[in-house]
């Protein structure tokens, strides 16, 4: 099924919110999830999934909006997938505790003037 920019975007924002909302409803610590296993399986599912929507939104809904680092998080998605045992888990506490709260006030913006 091919999904439309506006249908990833979605998927996009509902992975990172989803994530986002565990980081805050636990009290996730970036130590905790750079020393703990199943935390770190547990963002890495949404990121594999924001990752791969990235990739597949129009190169003319990217250029439209290049303030969202597509390329980053498909790159992200890539390595996790393909090099997961040499993953730096620092530089993905930085995603789940920086990154990711902020592209959500990203998408939230391209929803509001879209609409």
């Amino acid at each position: 099924m091919k999904y439309s920019d506006e249908q990833r975007l979605k998927k996009i924002y509902d992975n990172a919110e989803k994530l986002n909302q565990y980081r805050i409803d636990t009290n996730l610590t970036k130590e905790a999830l750079m020393s703990e296993f199943t935390l770190q399986w547990l963002v890495t599912t949404p990121l594999y999934n924001i990752g791969e929507q990235a990739y597949s939104i129009s190169d003319e809904f990217k250029e439209a909006h290049p303030e969202i680092e597509w390329n980053l998080m498909s790159g992200l998605r890539h390595r996790l997938v393909h090099d997961y045992e040499g993953t730096n888990w620092t530089i993905i506490a930085d995603v789940v505790f920086n990154d990711i709260p902020e592209l959500l006030e990203q998408i939230r913006l391209i929803r509001e003037d879209e609409a």
